[in-house]
């Protein structure tokens, strides 16, 4: 069995994950022996914790960006140690073309992107670009992850960017010329932060893991109406983790998939989401 040695920041990241006091978040762990994602499913199954924040506090600072080139919309996260390098204008121009060289050469992977040359001096690699900058700044710059959007004529993409850059969504509609709806719907994932975009993407284990839970809360109920409470309890946990069954913010008598098929209804289109990202500067 892997045990992890329960440090007070591991309680303190527990503390900040679940809102459970200190003293139950070193008894999950201690129970878990360090594990923290076992400790929080020891807490929920006590019933200490409702809903579990996915996301812990920031540990490093950063910023997200979205560039558009030709028939593709790149997604790119850079990372900094701190929010004072992350305003300085050096740190943001490099964003700024790294985001752009992603659109325009559509890497593979940020592996192979980081060994590529770098279109606007091809004597260098894009790592060699990131380098220079670090010697620059003298703080260590990571170019985290990329995602490319494909421009499809039968969809529409939306984008969407919170405080400066440090959260950007992206949602993609099926359905052309609704980049707007697709942004609005980018404003609910930031506000609203799903897990997964419908039910049928749940993984089985998820949907094991939260019967397992669902069980231990409801034990002692009479077995003839176990199984409607346990459904009741799933169904409880789609509308909160997946986008599609989440009520939008902005007409909570709706769900977001309804929303947006109202949305299509009204101007003749067939209108669903298709997908979504959701990304947090050092998360």
């Amino acid at each position: 069995m892997n045990t992890t040695v329960v440090t007070p920041a591991l309680v303190k990241e527990l503390r900040d994950r679940t809102g459970v006091g200190m003293a139950k978040c070193k008894e999950a762990l201690d129970q878990a022996h360090g594990n923290i994602e076992e400790a929080i499913s020891i807490l929920r199954k006590a019933g200490m914790t409702s809903a579990v924040k996915k996301e812990g506090r920031l540990t490093k600072e950063g910023m997200v960006l979205a560039h558009e080139a030709g028939d593709v919309i790149a997604v790119v996260e850079v990372d900094a140690e701190t929010d004072f390098v992350v305003q300085n204008e050096k740190f943001r121009e490099f964003c700024k073309n790294i985001a752009e060289e992603a659109a325009k050469t559509k890497p593979a992977s940020v592996e192979a992107f980081m060994q590529q040359p770098y279109s606007k001096d091809p004597q260098i690699t894009v790592d060699q670009f990131r380098s220079l900058l670090i010697q620059t700044i003298g703080e260590n710059i990571v170019v985290r992850r990329l995602e490319l959007f494909p421009k499809k004529p039968d969809q529409s993409i939306g984008i969407y960017s919170h405080l400066g850059g440090k959260l950007l969504t992206a949602v993609v509609l099926e359905g052309p010329g609704e980049e707007a709806l697709a942004r609005d719907i980018g404003m609910h994932v930031a506000a609203v932060a799903p897990e997964y975009l419908s039910p049928e993407s749940v993984s089985q284990e998820v949907i094991a893991n939260e019967k397992e839970i669902a069980k231990v809360q409801v034990q002692g109920k009479p077995a003839h109406i176990m199984e409607k409470i346990l459904e009741g309890k799933l169904n409880a946990f789609f509308d909160l983790s997946c986008l599609t069954r989440q009520k939008y913010i902005r007409d909570d008598t709706c769900t977001v998939a309804d929303f947006v098929k109202k949305q299509g209804a009204s101007r003749g289109k067939n209108l669903k989401v298709l997908g979504f990202l959701r990304w947090v500067a050092g998360k």
